[in-house]
């Protein structure tokens, strides 16, 4: 994990420490990315500091939130995969990936609309209606109505 920022944990699974890409990391626990912020991040984010490579990095963020007691660290486990897409190569190796899952399993992965109607957070109607308004005649129209068939 030392290309990534890296999370430690204690024994009750609260964050001790983020590192941006340590040599020597306290964990194998990647950070992986995937952020939701409240609005103090604009002001943090302005008080952010060059890193030792220069970079306003993201761990800047996440230890003010972690010095604020304010840090929520989902860990990621079984079931779940994620590539880093920042080579041609790695970009290949994601996309051949999410192409297998889908041609053999028949599901679509990360369908926002379909997330959102499995949780409840829009209705069969709203569902209905934003086939109907975006994606009506297209492969991805098709498999939304497939989501909504199955209830």
């Amino acid at each position: 994990p030392e290309r990534y920022g890296v999370v430690e944990f204690d024994s009750d699974a609260r964050v001790v420490s983020i590192e941006e890409k340590p040599v020597l990391p306290r964990s194998n626990w990647a950070v992986i990315g995937l952020y939701v912020y409240d609005n103090d991040v604009i002001q943090i984010a302005k008080g952010l500091k060059p890193s030792a490579r220069g970079e306003l990095e993201i761990t800047g963020i996440n230890n003010a939130y972690l010095e604020r007691g304010q840090l929520s660290v989902q860990r990621m486990g079984r079931g779940f995969a994620w590539f880093d897409t920042g080579t041609p190569d790695s970009l290949l190796e994601a996309a051949s990936y999410v192409a297998t899952i889908e041609k053999r399993q028949g599901l679509k992965i990360a369908v926002p609309e379909e997330i959102a109607f499995r949780k409840k957070f829009i209705t069969a109607a709203d569902l209905e209606r934003l086939i109907s308004d975006r994606y009506a005649k297209n492969d991805y129209g098709r498999y939304l109505r497939s989501v909504l068939a199955e209830g």
